[in-house]
């Protein structure tokens, strides 16, 4: 089973951002992203209109109305909502306080489900999300606001 933690990528007053981060990974799933699409003309706009609703949340918090529910009905899973068909930012909406970003890609076919690779990231986030409300119920970590206790020194399997 891989082994994750979350790496914070911003904590502020408004909002406690987080990413997923695989064992033997230095960079976050996040990261990867930036990194993947940061350069990549063909979807500079929808690169940029990600980061500037990443920026909002930072502002304002990880609000319901920045995003779009992607994954199951028992799920946290949500891509951000921006104007694009095509760019996808995937990650675990919490709370208006708490956000886990996922990674993403270039949305090709009309669901997800249907390309291997986004589905895979969802499944990832969707596989964590049990995980993270399993070791809440058991004390392991606490989310209070825009904080998760113990996370930097947690370790999970999924």
């Amino acid at each position: 089973m891989p082994q994750v933690t979350l790496k914070t990528i911003e904590q502020n007053d408004n909002v406690g951002m987080f990413s997923i981060c695989f064992a033997g990974n230095s960079e976050s799933e996040f990261e990867k992203f930036l990194m993947e699409f940061k350069d990549n003309a063909t979807y500079n706009k929808d690169f940029n209109a990600i980061l500037l609703a990443l920026s909002k949340i930072i502002d304002k918090g990880a609000l319901e109305r920045f995003f779009r529910i992607e994954g199951r009905m028992n799920d946290h899973v949500s891509a951000l909502s921006i104007d694009s068909r095509k760019l996808r930012l995937y990650c675990l909406r919490i709370s208006d306080q708490i956000l886990i970003l996922g990674n993403g890609g270039v949305k090709l076919s009309r669901t997800y489900q249907e390309d291997e690779k986004l589905s895979g990231y969802v499944l990832d986030l969707q596989t964590f999300d049990k995980v993270l409300l399993n070791a809440q119920k058991n004390g392991i970590i606490t989310i209070e606001k825009n904080m998760i206790t113990d996370i930097e020194s947690s370790t999970f399997e999924i």
